[in-house]
């Protein structure tokens, strides 16, 4: 061979490379406009060939897939790493059923898939939940002896079958592995925490130390969520322990965040701010964390004061931040710091990108009682959500404006948005208030297409009790013994509605068929007993009743039992034994109590009893005029103007109203 030939052929040689190289930059750079340029330069240059391949993998790193698939078709030899680049790109692009198909493409040609096919298709299975194509890639990788050696590649597996939910399939794949690390676990925990399986991921997580293997700051997270969710603050404090004896805390702010997470949901809110102040760095997220769980059980003065110091710290409130904040500003009625947030909203536009946040601006005004701003707010939220209209159609069904929480929920469905349970309930409740039984039906009817009372018990509690309110006692009865699941509440809304039109028996024998189903009577239960004891004047039974209140049911005498029984004994003329019961109280200091016995003396024109009861009243409110005007009416019943006269004048005096 001559010596310049040698030379030419170097030349050539270096110069695709240099092109590949270039090439390899644009796709790891997104660069298309320079990648298409040196396209057309090997093309000039008649370096294809040795560029296509390259040249595929930038086009499909770019997104440029049409492009990449046009130039794999024409080349002469398809090799599977050029097979593998177009699939990764419709991966990559969210194109997961091309990539499939791609992938089933290159094996009719006779291509055999390599590790990172695999790897992956797999990927591509676990988007598309595709759990059939899933295990016959499995099977291929068996066949193909590629999980003997590959930890990855099993890692990556495990993932897929995960991601199809498939747990119990992925759990049995890991006991088969001949080898498994941290990472084989850490997916199989997290996937046990993801589904609810709780116990599950903690007893992996200790199958896994057993066999000798460390958790890594994810496995913690992992089990801490799982702690979190089973309120199991006895283990969640033992992993704690264990955290903070390898200074895991220092270095893994995620880790931090888990942690406080899981004292905020046992309940443990002090212990979540202990560990919060404690932590070496905090951000937006373990803030939101503690305000969210503040907000949460009600203690909207500690969410607020948390908000504060955590701007004080200099960080940033995000969507999530703000949506706490706010539902702890409805709690309390601070209207002002609920403004205030409104506008920092606004300001930094994040309406556009959060529908909770916009539920919770309109649920915030409705509770601080602006009803009207509330509904001015939601018709200018850049996207109107179920979210959003659920809580406006709630809060007019809870303030007794029914009219209006159906309109929404008409006006709602007329948008195209598909209501759900919490939407549903709420327009029932509406329904109950203005006696529309004509609409409750149609949801009634709504609801029952959709298949949703299965399993949401509240969904039927409030289809029970829209029949209730609408005095559809019978349908009321007969939607309740269709229902699958019922709790205390279910039976409290029927016995309360029976009790309310004296069908004591009826009640009396709910009380026993609930108790065979297992289910305790509360003191809501206990209460309706009571009432329907009264309205058919059964006052012996109702005395029994609420004598063996702990020791048959386990439910000590509340307030509300009181008031029972004295309405019972008062309306019966019993206004001694009605006082003796005040007199049982632990504490009488309750004008509830008094109103009712004196409501009583007014009945039967006892004047003896009657002063005693209004002296009590107005050394517990002097403002009240309920006191004075029926103790003016005793008076008066009785021939005693003077006495009307004079209490008369204390109530002018006093500024009752």
């Amino acid at each position: 061979m001559q010596p310049g030939k040698l030379v030419q052929t170097h030349v050539l040689y270096d110069e695709s490379f240099g092109y590949v190289s270039q090439i390899r930059g644009c796709g790891k750079g997104k660069d298309l406009q320079k990648g298409i340029r040196l396209h057309e330069d090997v093309q000039k240059k008649g370096l294809l060939d040795k560029c296509s391949d390259a040249l595929i993998s930038m086009y499909a790193k770019c997104g440029a897939l049409g492009k990449a698939r046009e130039l794999l078709r024409s080349q002469k030899t398809r090799n599977v790493f050029s097979w593998t680049s177009l699939i990764t790109g419709y991966a990559q692009h969210g194109q997961s059923e091309n990539a499939w198909k791609v992938f089933e493409q290159m094996q009719e040609e006779g291509v055999e898939p390599d590790a990172m096919t695999f790897a992956c298709v797999l990927k591509v299975c676990g988007t598309l939940r595709a759990l059939q194509h899933g295990e016959k890639v499995h099977d291929q990788l068996v066949e193909a002896g590629f999980l003997e050696d590959n930890i990855v590649l099993c890692n990556i597996l495990l993932d897929m079958y995960v991601k199809c939910g498939a747990i119990v399939k992925a759990h049995r794949t890991l006991q088969e592995l001949p080898s498994r690390d941290v990472v084989s676990w850490n997916t199989l925990i997290a996937g046990y925490t993801r589904l609810g399986h709780d116990e599950r991921a903690l007893s992996c997580f200790d199958m896994m130390q057993h066999e000798g293997i460390f958790p890594t700051a994810m496995t913690f997270a992992s089990v801490l969520k799982a702690c979190g969710s089973m309120k199991a603050i006895s283990r969640g404090e033992q992993i704690h322990h264990e955290i903070a004896r390898h200074r895991l805390l220092d270095k893994d702010i995620v880790l931090g965040n888990a942690l406080v997470d899981m004292y905020v949901k046992c309940g443990a809110l002090l212990k979540a701010q202990e560990v919060l102040k404690n932590l070496p760095s905090r951000d937006v997220i373990t803030w939101s964390t503690l305000i969210s769980g503040y907000a949460q059980v009600g203690q909207a003065d500690q969410a607020l004061a948390c908000f504060r110091e955590m701007q004080l710290e200099g960080l940033s409130p995000n969507a999530v931040t703000y949506a706490c904040v706010l539902k702890a500003c409805g709690a309390i009625g601070d209207i002002e710091q609920g403004e205030k947030i409104h506008e920092d909203v606004m300001q930094q536009g994040l309406l556009k990108y959060s529908e909770v946040l916009g539920t919770a601006l309109v649920d915030m005004y409705a509770k601080c009682g602006l009803l009207s701003k509330a509904k001015y707010v939601h018709d200018k939220l850049p996207s109107r959500s179920v979210g959003s209209w659920t809580a406006l159609i709630a809060v007019y069904a809870q303030l007794a404006q029914g009219e209006q929480a159906v309109c929404c929920f008409e006006q709602m469905q007329h948008e195209g948005l598909q209501p759900n349970s919490l939407t549903f309930a709420s327009a029932l409740k509406a329904c109950g208030t203005i006696g529309a039984i004509d609409k409750g039906e149609q949801i009634h009817d709504e609801i029952s297409r959709q298949g949703l009372l299965g399993s949401d018990v509240a969904l039927g509690n409030a289809l029970v009790d829209m029949y209730i309110k609408c005095g559809a006692l019978l349908k009321a009865q007969k939607v309740f013994e269709m229902l699958s699941a019922r709790n205390v509440a279910t039976w409290n809304t029927l016995i309360a509605g029976f009790a309310q039109v004296g069908q004591s028996d009826y009640v009396l024998n709910c009380l026993q068929l609930m108790q065979h189903e297992g289910i305790h009577p509360n003191a809501s239960t206990l209460s309706c007993m009571l009432n329907a004891c009264r309205f058919r004047g059964l006052v012996d039974d109702a005395y029994i009743y609420f004598m063996n209140m702990s020791t048959n049911y386990g439910v000590g005498p509340h307030l509300e039992h009181y008031i029972s029984m004295v309405n019972s004994f008062g309306n019966a003329g019993h206004l001694d034994k009605a006082f003796n019961i005040i007199q049982g109280m632990p504490c009488s200091d309750y004008p509830e109590v008094w109103l009712a016995f004196l409501g009583a003396c007014q009945k039967w024109k006892d004047i003896s009893f009657g002063r005693w009861a209004f002296e009590q009243l107005i050394q517990l409110n002097k403002n009240d005029a309920t006191a004075y005007i029926i103790m003016i009416n005793i008076y008066s019943a009785t021939g005693m103007q003077d006495e009307a006269i004079m209490i008369e004048n204390m109530m002018n005096e006093n500024n009752a109203y």
